[in-house]
């Protein structure tokens, strides 16, 4: 198994929801590509709610990360992908993502607003980094 360090740098405020910083030791890298919240027929789950669609795109990377024997304990980084972004959409996500690194130090995270993504009833991208043994 992996092992994810989660130093605290000295001077820099402490986010309960990312980590700063993630170290990573393991022999595996697993890349997820960015999830959107597509079920596993393809249909939109959530049209035109972000915390419905942030709440699918976890499940999915949650089947990703399953199928490639690691789990959310395992995830280094994440990058969110938020179509037309605005500042309250920071906590809507939150909840809807806090569930899943529920009871251990959160992955090191990125939240870029965009105009649009490849679909246009996507609100919503995650992709994400994990590390295992």
């Amino acid at each position: 198994m992996g092992k994810l360090e989660h130093p605290h740098p000295t001077g820099l405020f402490q986010n309960p929801a990312y980590s700063h910083v993630v170290a990573a030791s393991g022999t595996r890298t697993i890349y997820i590509s960015g999830q959107v919240a597509l079920d596993e027929k393809g249909a939109i789950v959530g049209a035109g709610d972000l915390s419905a669609q942030t709440t699918q795109v976890m499940k999915n990377i949650g089947l990703a990360l399953a199928a490639a024997n690691a789990t959310f304990s395992d995830v280094a980084k994440i990058t969110t992908y938020v179509v037309n972004y605005r500042p309250e959409h920071r906590a809507i996500i939150a909840k809807a993502r806090t569930p899943f690194f529920a009871n251990m130090p959160p992955p090191a995270s990125t939240l870029v607003g965009v105009s649009a993504l490849a679909a246009p009833e996507w609100l919503i991208e995650i992709e994400a980094i994990a590390v295992t043994g």
